[in-house]
């Protein structure tokens, strides 16, 4: 078993610059985004459409964060959190789009709003918050970044999870065509492709069958830490990435 890397000290990656995170609150990948952006000099705001979880969110994460319930099925949140953040710190640096929605349903079982849903929250508001982000990019002139979370599924199978891999190679398609619109305005796009990070949701809702059986799929033989995910956001997000766009990193230690 290849052990837990040593949790990295800050070393300014992202000194004075703004990140938006969405689906930040509770304990998985959005959470250790925020943590680790503040860990490296960034000025945060941190959103969520579960409003009790992101006040104790930004409570936990403590000076320099700003909370703004966003649900990114509604272009109006979507807009307003671009909106508030401009307001509250003055200009929009980074974009981390991590909200996503995921189950576990058999295509043969799963309805028109089941698949709807996933992909609402997944692919189209991953398309909203780039939109609204690059169109602030670009009135600002100073350039940006947007990390997306994908997924593996985005490249591989798994049943039951028909709408969730659909809207994560969405995710993935749309990150490399967004790159394109948004190089005229110096702004990055990219995303990470986690396979199995581990946090208390996740395993509050899969069994420990599946997860036994994901995790022996990895070379590594144990499932990442979010914060090991959250530390390839944070280097695409960052200046030593200043030539890279358009990619999608496999954050996985899986078989081929």
């Amino acid at each position: 078993m290849i052990s837990v890397g040593k949790y990295p000290e800050g070393a300014n990656l992202l000194r004075d610059k703004v990140v938006v995170v969405t689906a930040a609150a509770g304990t998985g990948i959005g959470s250790a985004a925020a943590k680790r952006c503040l860990e490296e000099g960034a000025r945060v705001v941190v959103s969520d459409r579960h409003e009790r979880r992101l006040r104790e969110t930004a409570e936990e994460l403590g000076a320099d964060v700003h909370a703004v319930p966003c649900d990114v099925t509604r272009e109006e949140d979507v807009q307003h959190l671009v909106d508030s953040t401009v307001e509250h710190f003055g200009r929009l640096d980074v974009l981390i789009n991590n909200a996503g929605l995921g189950g576990t349903c058999s295509l043969l079982d799963m309805t028109d709003d089941e698949w709807s849903r996933v992909l609402d929250v997944t692919l189209n508001g991953t398309f909203r918050a780039t939109r609204a982000a690059l169109r602030r990019f670009a009135a600002q002139g100073t350039g940006g970044a947007i990390v997306n979370n994908a997924s593996v599924l985005g490249w591989r199978a798994q049943g039951g999870q028909a709408h969730y891999a659909a809207a994560k190679a969405g995710v993935m398609a749309l990150t490399r065509c967004a790159a394109v619109d948004a190089a005229p305005y110096d702004v990055r796009v990219n995303a990470v492709a986690p396979s199995l990070a581990m946090h208390p949701f996740l395993a509050k809702v899969t069994s420990d069958e599946l997860l036994a059986e994901l995790t022996a799929r990895e070379v590594s033989g144990r499932a990442a830490k979010p914060w090991e995910v959250a530390n390839v956001m944070v280097f695409l997000a960052s200046e030593y990435a200043s030539y890279l766009t358009g990619e999608v990193v496999s954050v996985s230690a899986q078989h081929a």
